[in-house]
This record gives structure tokens, C-alpha cells and sequence, in this order.
């Protein structure tokens, strides 16, 4: 499985951004997927997830009623809309997927290569 985002930018606070995330490959083994972001010297941190089957999601508490994460499984792409950007918002957003290998019966995450927010006052 390949992952590829896009849709990062410079926007304003309190305006909106949507990210994508193509995936390519194998999406049939794909248990769940999630964006995670890294602002400059902070540690990566998980901001949304949302899981195959039911499409259960989780978000961050610093996110929770501005964010939303959608899966389309026809597209095999997955979607960050991001309204009432902050200026702690700013970081490098991945996109993630956790794989299960069912020949060696453990799961693998992959990643994307990253794209940047950045939220100005």
C-alpha cells in the first residue's frame, strides 16, 4: 500500500483546509487509516482516525468539533476537513494506514510523505 497526501497550504485563522490521502496498492488489507501531525520540535501526534468496517472514528481533544475524517472506498482516499484553522494547528500532517498481513499474521503501518499547514494570525 502506497499513501500519497495533498491539500496542505497557507491559510488564516479561522479558515478552512481539506487534505486528501490516495491510497494505491493492496487497499483490501487496510484495517484502519488516521492523519497525525508534527508540528517543529514536538513530538508526532494523532489528531483523527477512522476504522474499516463500521467506520468508527477518534479525534483529538484539541481538534474535536472543528475536524472531520471521512473514507471513501471507492476513491481508496481519505479525507481531513479542517474548519476554524488555529495557529497551533500549524504542523506537517501524515497520512497513515495500518495494514493486516494475513500470510504473517501481525498488521504494518505505512505512511505518507507528509504536508504542511500552516495557519497564520
Amino acid at each position: 500500500v502506497q499513501l500519497v497526501e495533498s491539500g496542505g497550504g497557507l491559510v488564516q485563522a479561522g479558515d478552512s483546509l481539506r487534505l486528501s490521502c490516495a491510497a494505491s496498492g493492496n487497499t483490501a488489507t487496510i484495517n484502519a487509516m488516521g492523519w497525525y501531525r508534527q508540528a517543529p520540535e514536538k513530538q508526532r501526534e494523532t489528531v483523527a482516525v477512522i476504522r474499516s468496517g463500521g467506520g468508527s472514528t477518534d479525534y483529538a481533544d484539541s481538534v474535536k468539533g472543528r475536524f472531520t475524517i471521512s473514507r471513501d472506498n471507492v476513491k481508496n482516499t481519505m479525507y481531513l476537513q479542517m474548519n476554524s484553522l488555529k495557529p497551533e494547528d500549524t504542523a506537517v500532517y501524515y497520512c497513515n494506514a495500518l495494514i493486516f498481513l494475513a500470510a504473517a499474521d501481525r498488521y504494518l503501518e505505512v505512511w505518507g510523505q507528509g504536508t504542511l499547514v500552516t495557519v497564520s494570525l
